[in-house]
């Protein structure tokens, strides 16, 4: 019979954890995962990406909820642990589950530090912690335009480049008198001080907070000497604490964290805890290096059938190595002066370049690097050796120094012991090893079988280097596959699938010859994807390679229950259809109506097992609100109604939805019909735009209204209704076909360029092939949940299975 292991909390360290244990054993436990927020384990070091505009939130998942399914770990977001009986060896979670455990892993990471501030509670003061602090900041910066941060150290500064970003004016209010002072020397911090200020930030160093103004929302921040500041936000990034009330309250024993062992034990008997919130001989680790380290001396441990003769977790070098907005920062260990210590220092100021290595007792002891981070492995390296320097030269220690501008990449003289990613702990001879043996040829495939450059991304050039060097191919020639389980693109799967007529899932993975018999949650559903596209007339979905939102027709909520939105074409409803809506809230007593952007109505808080019904009494087409597909036409009321409107949007904008409705894309698809250059619909920031002028229509595509903003690029101008359906489904089609599977159309016009694709659609043989070939497809088209309604005891099955599941 398996163990129990339960993991309280499902970020980076737990996570981490638990891969491990799997790739020791995956049959030995039977695994349960408690999360706080509603989210799949996501790297949090790159939210300053997401912030700046750099990345999705999507993107930035390193777990997504497929992994969790395909590795049978039951999996609760937004339900914290909130009780543990140690003696029964049960925990109850928020929303009332129990359940009992074997081994009990506390990851409970930590919570930010909020400076105890009059004013402190107003609306506009946060912390940069997780999505959610994203989020508001990013929503803020459409409304305010005036930030402070509190925090001059790494992440305040990666939130003020991202407030920035948002067009935000933004000052960074520190309390020490250069920046990063944990991690830069004084030299180092003033030069990044300088950097910054040339892209636009501004400093309030030696700065004391006295309080937070404001009335209800924060207005500004006055200081001990009493100047202010005006600031519609403040962003508080002053540290963090490790989140151990939990603990203390079952009786574990803490100090500033939960005391653990080598092997990560607690004092309590089958309770273990890793990462931020966990102390370690007096020490307690923020940085994810460590957190790893410790995550894998726990899994040794637990899944250990006899004494190990391995020692456990031993501490780690702290260390840093980073890009604060751009600029290239390295440091570790102990890197301020002493009086037993002796420093090699070089300082470039026409580079922007400044190197500092500290020496005690003939070996290296700590550095700081500045603008260039290249000797870093290195010095790492003999740090973690302790290597006795004493008849080295300066030239050995920082050799890139010494080379000339055509110099050859760092890792060509890195030894095979040096660490290449150090988050991951994976070093070069790791990589080397794994590009020779497995014929990797890609720095996504050396991420997925190595884990080096998974976390802050931050050594992924030395991966493409290492990865150049031992191919003898180009970074820059490289193609990305469509994941791990292939070293095929997009472009080369799809092409093979059409020239080997290949017709199931399973089938293109065996014929390829996919690495992972099953595939994964990033090749199933565009392996799907392509099969459809290649054969509308005769190519069944395969509903196993589609994501659950996509399989259960709602999308699953951070509670676990469903979003159900029906179809109202072009945003007209009528008294029949509210009805119908108004029943079955009341009849299901559904917790929230709520009207969207797209101009419909969403259910909110449907229980998984009342979707079938809910949609049999509804009786309405599904919205797709969940789909890769056509979603919505949005419209404005028209020239019918309005004294500005030139053109009929209504009538148009229901006859695209309906011509179009359920049509597969790479991703979703959502248009807008005005009827003046007013704009009412926001034609400007939809896939595909349409707006009336006088005696026409002007067609806009590639708007993107998230957080990736981008304005909508004029493609067309035409006179009548045909000419703008016929416009459509040319770039449609073209878009499908060209474009890779989960590739926005803001991103696909980005990537192969507005007039490439004008210049495709031009030629009258080519414009006609690809819209009779969007027809084709439009014959395949049907109401998915007609199955629903015809068959709601099959349906009832799948919504009724126990399995997590996967949500996009």
């Amino acid at each position: 019979m398996k163990q129990k292991i339960i993991l309280i909390g499902n970020g980076m360290a737990g996570i981490r954890t638990l891969e491990e244990i799997i790739k020791k054993d995956p049959n030995q436990f039977e695994i349960t995962v408690f999360g706080e927020e509603p989210h799949p384990n996501y790297n949090r070091i790159l939210l300053s990406s997401v912030l700046q505009g750099d990345a999705s939130i999507e993107s930035i998942v390193l777990n997504s909820y497929e992994w969790y399914e395909e590795n049978q770990i039951e999996l609760f977001t937004g339900d914290p642990i909130v009780k543990v009986d140690t003696k029964s060896q049960t925990v109850l979670s928020k929303n009332g589950l129990s359940r009992s455990y074997d081994q009990l892993i506390f990851a409970t990471g930590s919570n930010p530090f909020m400076l105890p501030l009059p004013g402190a509670d107003k609306e506009g003061v946060i912390a940069f912690r997780n999505i959610q602090d994203c989020e508001t900041m990013i929503d803020t910066a459409k409304n305010y335009k005036k930030a402070a941060v509190i925090g001059g150290g790494l992440l305040g500064l990666e939130a003020a480049r991202g407030l920035l970003n948002l067009n935000m004016e933004v000052e960074v209010i520190h309390i020490a008198d250069y920046l990063m002072e944990r991690q830069l020397d004084n030299q180092a911090g003033k030069m990044l001080k300088e950097g910054l200020e040339q892209q636009g930030m501004t400093f309030r160093l030696n700065a004391h907070t006295e309080r937070i103004t404001g009335n209800k929302r924060v207005d500004g921040v006055q200081f001990k000497d009493g100047s202010k500041l005006d600031a519609d936000l403040v962003v508080m990034a002053v540290g963090i604490k490790p989140n151990v009330a939990l603990a203390k309250d079952s009786g574990l024993d803490t100090n500033r964290a939960i005391l653990v062992n080598d092997y990560m034990q607690t004092s309590v008997p089958n309770v273990y805890a890793v990462g931020e919130c966990a102390e370690h001989n007096g020490i307690v680790y923020g940085l994810v290096a460590p957190l790893y380290e410790q995550g894998k001396a726990l899994a040794e441990h637990i899944c250990a059938n006899e004494a190990l003769s391995e020692p456990g977790y031993q501490g780690s070098i702290v260390y840093t190595q980073l890009k604060v907005s751009g600029v290239d920062v390295f440091s570790a260990g102990r890197f301020q002066d002493g009086d037993k210590t002796k420093s090699i220092r070089v300082h470039d100021e026409f580079e922007g370049i400044f190197k500092k290595v500290v020496v005690e007792d003939n070996k290296v002891i700590g550095a700081v690097l500045f603008g260039d981070t290249s000797d870093s492995p290195r010095l790492l390296t003999m740090m973690r050796n302790g290597q006795d320097i004493s008849k080295m030269s300066k030239v050995a220690i920082l050799p890139s120094e010494n080379e000339s501008d055509e110099k050859e990449s760092v890792v060509v003289g890195m030894s095979d012991s040096e660490t290449i990613c150090g988050c991951n702990g994976v070093s070069k001879g790791d990589i080397v090893k794994a590009i020779n043996e497995q014929g990797l040829s890609t720095v996504e495939q050396v991420k997925a079988c190595t884990n080096a450059s998974r976390s802050c991304g931050g050594c992924k050039p030395l991966v493409a280097d290492l990865l150049a060097v031992t191919t003898g191919e180009e970074a820059s020639n490289q193609k990305e596959p469509i994941c791990g389980c292939t070293d095929l693109s997009h472009e080369e799967v799809a092409a093979e699938i059409k020239d080997k007529g290949l017709s199931y899932v399973r089938e293109v993975m065996n014929v390829l010859g996919w690495t992972s018999e099953n595939g994964c949650s990033k090749c199933r559903p565009a392996v799907n994807y392509y099969l459809g596209l290649n054969n509308p007339i005769e190519y069944e979905d395969d509903s196993t390679s589609k994501f659950v939102n996509e399989r259960l027709h709602a999308n699953i909520q951070n509670d676990g229950t469903f979003s159900v939105v029906p179809r109202m074409y072009g945003g007209v409803t009528n008294p029949e259809q509210l009805r119908k809506i108004a029943d079955v809230a009341d009849k299901y007593k559904v917790p929230l109506l709520k009207v969207t952007g797209g101009q419909r109505i969403d259910l909110l808080g449907v229980p998984k097992e009342d979707l079938p019904n809910v949609w049999s009494d509804l009786g309405m087409r599904s919205g797709y609100a969940y789909g890769k597909s056509i979603r919505t036409v949005k419209t404005c009321v028209g020239e019918n109604f309005c004294r500005f409107g030139t053109q009929d949007s209504i009538g148009l904008g229901i006859q695209i939805e309906k011509k179009y409705e359920g049509l597969s894309t790479p991703h979703k698809v959502k248009m807008a019909v005005s009827a003046c250059p007013r704009n009412c619909a926001e034609s400007g920031i939809k896939d595909i735009g349409i707006v009336g002028v006088e005696g026409s229509w002007e067609i806009y595509v590639g708007g993107n209204g998230g957080v990736d903003l981008r304005s909508a690029e004029l493609f067309s101008k035409v006179e009548t209704d045909q000419e703008v359906l016929d416009t459509i489904s040319a770039f449609l089609q073209f878009y499908r076909e060209d474009a890779r599977y989960l590739e926005r159309t803001s991103h696909w016009v980005e990537r192969v360029g507005l007039e490439h694709i004008k210049k495709a659609l031009e030629n009258e043989e080519k414009r006609a092939q690809l819209i009779e070939r969007v027809e084709l497809a439009l014959t395949k088209q049907h109401d998915p949940w007609n199955e629903v309604l015809e068959s709601k005891d099959k349906q009832q099955a799948l919504y009724e299975k126990k399995e997590v599941e996967v949500t996009n």
